[in-house]
């Protein structure tokens, strides 16, 4: 009978022994991820200035000097410039590791907005020779100019180069009304366009 005590775990050394497997298969796991993560780290360091956005720059590249842009289209909120200086900033420093400095950066930009206008699109027929068609939509559309330059290699340094995109909505509703949500739906775009001209081609 003592023989098939031995043989047989009581409850509790069951659970002792199920405690001690996943203490050891979570330090394992804990293991695994910290090799990867290294091999992550090596891999990626030697390309220099990198953000898992695909950005990666040499390792000689530390700044970036963003001047103001300008609104030079004639037009648009009087704060267009300051929101469009403070967004695409915030882009580089949140997707890159590069610095920020005021000027002598490792990497200059600098521009202005060169087109703020709403058009009319996507004509609907009145119906009526007396009446003239009307449109069902309308554009804003909105161009940045930006010059670039990598002081460390000119290869994809670029003077002047327009940035557009567009947003429609209905015809039937107030400019005014969708201004803001427009603007940031453009800015959004060509600050990434931007960016990808720039930095993102490694």
């Amino acid at each position: 009978m003592k023989l098939m005590s031995n043989l047989v775990d009581s409850p509790q050394s069951t659970v002792r022994r199920a405690f001690e497997l996943r203490t050891i298969l979570s330090t394992i796991d804990r293991g695994l991820w910290a090799i990867i993560s290294l091999l992550v780290f090596i891999t990626f360091s030697g390309c220099g200035v990198y953000s898992f956005t695909g950005a990666a720059l040499g390792p000689e590249v530390q700044t970036i000097s963003i001047d103001n842009f300008y609104n030079d289209a004639g037009n648009g909120p009087p704060n267009m410039s300051q929101i469009f200086t403070e967004e695409i900033r915030d882009y580089y420093q949140a997707n890159t590791s590069l610095a920020l400095v005021q000027e002598n950066g490792d990497l200059l930009l600098e521009g202005s907005i060169t087109r703020y206008e709403f058009v009319p699109v996507a004509p609907q027929a009145s119906g009526s020779n007396d009446v003239a068609d009307v449109a069902g939509l309308v554009r804003l559309n909105i161009t940045v100019s930006a010059s670039y330059v990598n002081t460390y290699s000119d290869e994809f340094n670029f003077e002047n180069k327009s940035f557009t995109f567009f947003a429609d909505f209905s015809a039937d509703r107030d400019p005014s009304s969708v201004e803001e949500e427009l603007i940031a739906e453009i800015f959004d775009q060509i600050i990434f366009d931007i960016f990808t001209a720039t930095v993102a081609n490694w």
